[in-house]
């Protein structure tokens, strides 16, 4: 287990929160981040926000970061590039202060970062910490949502129209100002209204109309035949509901759920926990977790016990250290063997699915981008429930909810593949 000792208590705090208060400014210079930058640097903020003026540092463990961003736990090559890319990332703002002067500034987004230990330690530096924490202008992104973005552009759409949605409209932006927005300034492809219209404008509405809170409508302002500037039209979407992926009535009645609670997991995390590993699995790895001396990160370790199914050692598990087969027998009720068959099972679904799961990111790491896009298309076309669809949008091919359906569809397309 790694030495550094994480603030469970501002970490605990920040996981329970589902939105994050993203600044205007910060808003306004992030154009230029990939999906996964976007994510991350949210991400980050909701871990931070309450320490954001009073801590120089702050600290989340590595593989919740990656959990809740949305991708592979073990990947750090991909974290560490993310990292180095909002470092290296210039944040600039050019705005009123209270007395109705104008200020300017610029700032790196993150001023470190660091992995040591399965931690991630980073800071922002005071200037661009204090416009990040300035409660009167702000927009809450809501970091359940972000998740079901599957584009750069798409997200930057969303975090730029959800701060107007009480005025029902982001008013005008002069097509350069939006270009700028979306990061793609600066380039003569996009100069084009027809490109920027067809490749970034039209597929970013569709993305948050589909995959947000809000539903949005460009409009458009012409001098002669050249549009010049773009406003969008902002409303409540009526299916919001839809992204509660779990029962309010169900899972958060179950007595694991608030026992997950108790322990500082996030609503958003316990449900998913329960969802993927069900609810047997999830009691048993935090028993196995409560009895470990010496953990630092509780809920770091409970994480990895879940994803790799920790186990007691053998002689944990039995009554005697060393039993002889006949005081097995004579010791050991029938409903003691019944259990212990029961386990076994149970550790054997496990860990033949984790067995098939691993095939199946095998598989899709052999694949073009081009191929992926069309693979996931195709499996959507093939749920009929939304609550499986949102499931796998959040997840992909890690999803516990779609695993058997995930499983006939690449045994289909590859015939033997998990033999």
């Amino acid at each position: 287990m790694p030495d550094t000792q994480v603030d469970m208590d501002n970490l605990a705090g920040a996981l329970r929160r589902e939105t994050v208060k993203k600044n205007v400014a910060a808003i306004h210079i992030s154009g230029k981040l990939t999906l996964l930058q976007r994510k991350l640097s949210n991400v980050l903020l909701l871990n931070a926000y309450d320490a954001l003026t009073s801590a120089p540092t702050h600290t989340i463990d590595a593989r919740t970061l990656a959990m809740m961003v949305g991708y592979n736990s073990n990947d750090f090559d991909t974290l560490r590039a993310s990292l180095r890319a909002l470092a290296e990332t210039v944040a600039e703002w050019d705005m009123l202060d209270e007395q109705g002067r104008q200020e300017w500034g610029v700032s790196s987004l993150l001023s470190f970062a660091k992995l040591k230990n399965g931690i991630c330690e980073y800071a922002y530096s005071p200037a661009l910490a204090q416009k990040l924490y300035d409660p009167k202008i702000y927009a809450l992104i809501n970091v359940q949502i972000q998740r079901n973005f599957s584009s750069g552009h798409g997200l930057a759409l969303y975090e730029n129209c959800y701060r107007f949605v009480r005025t029902g409209s982001t008013g005008w932006w002069a097509l350069d100002v939006f270009r700028k927005l979306m990061g793609v300034d600066g380039s003569d492809y996009y100069g084009s209204f027809k490109h920027l219209n067809a490749k970034i404008i039209k597929p970013a509405v569709a993305e948050v109309n589909k995959s947000s809170d809000i539903l949005i409508e460009p409009e458009f302002q012409k001098k002669g035949r050249t549009v010049t500037e773009i406003r969008f039209l902002i409303k409540g979407n009526p299916q919001k509901a839809m992204f509660e992926i779990d029962d309010e009535d169900g899972v958060r009645n179950l007595k694991i759920y608030k026992t997950l609670r108790e322990q500082g997991v996030s609503d958003r995390l316990a449900r998913q926990w329960i969802s993927e590993h069900g609810e047997d699995y999830v009691r048993e790895k935090l028993d196995y977790v409560r009895g470990r001396d010496g953990v630092k990160s509780t809920l770091g370790f409970l994480s990895a016990a879940l994803r790799d199914n920790y186990q007691a050692p053998e002689k944990e598990r039995r009554l005697a250290p060393n039993p002889s087969t006949d005081e097995v027998k004579k010791i050991r009720t029938a409903e003691q063997e019944k259990q212990d068959r029961e386990y076994e099972e149970r550790a054997a679904e496990r860990s033949e699915r984790a067995r098939r799961l691993t095939i199946v990111e095998e598989l899709v790491s052999r694949r073009n981008p081009t191929q992926r896009d069309a693979d996931k298309r195709l499996f959507l076309s093939g749920l009929d429930n939304d609550l499986d669809r949102e499931h796998f949008r959040a997840h992909g091919w890690r999803s516990g909810l779609n695993a058997t359906k995930i499983f006939e569809f690449w045994e289909e397309l590859e015939p033997g593949v998990f033999a």
